[in-house]
């Protein structure tokens, strides 16, 4: 049976989608997979295989991994197709920093809008889904995660600043992996949980300074906590 990312594609393809469509449905589909891990850092695929799962030709897979390449998820090999690229804990404290730099730029542009509560539904909308996640004696931390990264594009994607909003996905796609991989090592994540919140009721209540001020000390501590769960457990790839 067809998975999801080949009933995406045949759809497409049913449609008589454009071949700039089908580019994105194998781009979305083959970073899905590297985001989710099933394609595991350092692991190599080849373009035919990825063609033949997604029901296309290879042509618009070609074009999805050369963006995925400029994306930093892998590096394609000449003639034998493309590598997942891995992190070292150097790479994470690089990408922290570019985050911790970026993002509260972003969320201060966003409560400098005062948009209506309707505009920022999105971002509350990962809260409460975060906290629902937490409920219970058990805690679905693959749910937590799902949310968690909905907030963060929502960011992203409410930023004003298209140039910066790009930025902002790029390093964070990056990123994703090794904070999925990590998850079930870390404390449960309520105080997480708690300065999402805290940064949508700034940004709700217009205080953009408030606003960039949460968001920095929240970037901050999870960069400290990942960074001693990496050293604490020797991991020297990610």
């Amino acid at each position: 049976m067809a998975g999801d990312g080949q009933v995406a594609a045949q759809t497409a393809l049913g449609r008589g989608k454009r071949p700039q469509r089908l580019t994105e449905v194998a781009y979305q589909e083959v970073k899905r997979r590297i985001l989710d891990n099933e394609y595991p850092p350092g692991s190599q695929i080849l373009e035919q295989d990825i063609a033949a799962e997604l029901d296309l030709s290879r042509t618009p897979v070609r074009e999805a991994l050369v963006r995925l390449e400029q994306d930093g998820l892998l590096s394609i090999v000449p003639r034998h197709g493309a590598r997942i690229s891995a992190l070292s804990a150097a790479d994470m404290r690089e990408i922290y920093e570019i985050l911790i730099a970026l993002e509260p730029t972003a969320v201060e542009l966003i409560a400098r809008q005062r948009l209506a509560a309707e505009q920022l539904q999105p971002l509350v909308q990962s809260c409460d889904a975060m906290e629902r996640s937490l409920e219970g004696s058990k805690p679905d931390l693959k749910a937590w995660a799902a949310a968690d990264e909905s907030f963060h594009t929502g960011v992203a994607q409410l930023c004003p600043n298209r140039r910066l909003s790009a930025m902002i996905m790029t390093v964070s796609d990056q990123s994703h992996r090794a904070r999925l991989f990590t998850l079930t090592l870390r404390p449960l994540p309520l105080r997480s949980t708690q300065e999402h919140r805290a940064v949508v009721d700034a940004m709700l209540a217009g205080d953009a300074d408030r606003a960039r001020e949460l968001y920095v000390a929240h970037r901050r501590r999870g960069r400290d906590e990942l960074m001693a769960l990496i050293e604490r457990h020797g991991f020297q790839r990610l």
